[in-house]
């Protein structure tokens, strides 16, 4: 999708926050747009209000029947997908040493599979018609990982490497590939879509433990607008030569620079380190 052209968009987690305002405004700017919810219920309203435009259909990305049921519904409707967004998902705050496996591989269920799976149900129809998009919402914690929050971002960190790959695959087949990775939103990502260890580990109080309690603070206080994150994506969407990363939010860009800067840092001084493990130039 290029340009202001009407396209069918499909988004995952739309029942609140960044996938709400996106639907939203994808559907204010007159394209198409099958949203999706586990429970569909909670996008009645949006539905209605766009009858001619709006498809809403329920979707947990865990299940490949549901994945399958609403591809097809939404190609019946509208005769294909342009843009599929990768947006459901859910955290998990823990110390690693905290980690419960069943949540954490819960999680990559969702957050990593399920969006693996959706992009291998578009992928043959985007690639008969040689074009399409395939957004994928990461955080900027991908980029630089804190204290409590390693589990839910290795998650955004295997979907970022997987969407390299990707990227790579399908451009010759004319679809692009885009990572979306928002810092602090004000969503309901530290509310009702955190999920948190059931039994803290005291000698972390001061790392992980301390994450915490931020976020029981953070909650609705974060400095991002979602509203004007969905237009930061409908302009990514819109671009003929997107970038690998959108990232969005003052605190994201600055992670995201010091992050960089550390690691050319790094780089410079572990140089010589590294080129020293090659097996020797042979002489002339």
């Amino acid at each position: 999708m290029e340009g202001s052209t009407m396209a069918t968009w499909l988004i995952t987690g739309c029942s609140t926050g960044l996938g709400r305002a996106l639907a939203q405004r994808v559907l204010e700017a007159g394209h198409n747009a099958v949203i999706t919810a586990r429970n569909s219920d909670t996008l009645t309203e949006l539905a209605d209000a766009y009858p001619d435009t709006a498809l809403s259909l329920p979707l947990d990305v865990q299940y490949g029947d549901q994945i399958a049921s609403a591809v097809d519904a939404a190609q019946e409707r509208f005769g294909g997908i342009d843009v599929l967004v990768n947006n459901a998902g859910y955290g998990y705050r823990a110390a690693v040493e905290e980690g419960e496996m069943d949540e954490i591989k819960q999680m990559f269920e969702t957050n990593y599979y399920g969006a693996v799976a959706m992009i291998n149900a578009v992928l043959p129809s985007m690639r008969q018609r040689g074009s399409g998009m395939i957004i994928n919402i990461s955080s900027i914690g991908a980029q630089r990982s804190s204290a409590g929050s390693g589990f839910y971002t290795a998650t955004k960190a295997a979907l970022e490497s997987t969407s390299e790959s990707l990227r790579q695959e399908v451009e010759p087949h004319g679809i692009r590939v885009a990572i979306v990775q928002p810092g602090p939103f004000r969503t309901d990502f530290a509310g009702r879509s955190l999920h948190q260890s059931a039994e803290p580990i005291a000698a972390y109080a001061d790392t992980a433990g301390r994450r915490r309690k931020e976020t029981d603070t953070m909650d609705g206080n974060q400095p991002g607008d979602p509203v004007r994150a969905a237009q930061a994506i409908l302009t990514l969407a819109e671009a003929e030569n997107p970038p690998m990363r959108l990232i969005l939010g003052k605190e994201a860009v600055k992670v995201a620079e010091v992050d960089l800067n550390q690691q050319l840092d790094d780089l410079m001084d572990w140089e010589s380190v590294g080129l020293n493990t090659d097996f020797p130039a042979e002489e002339a």
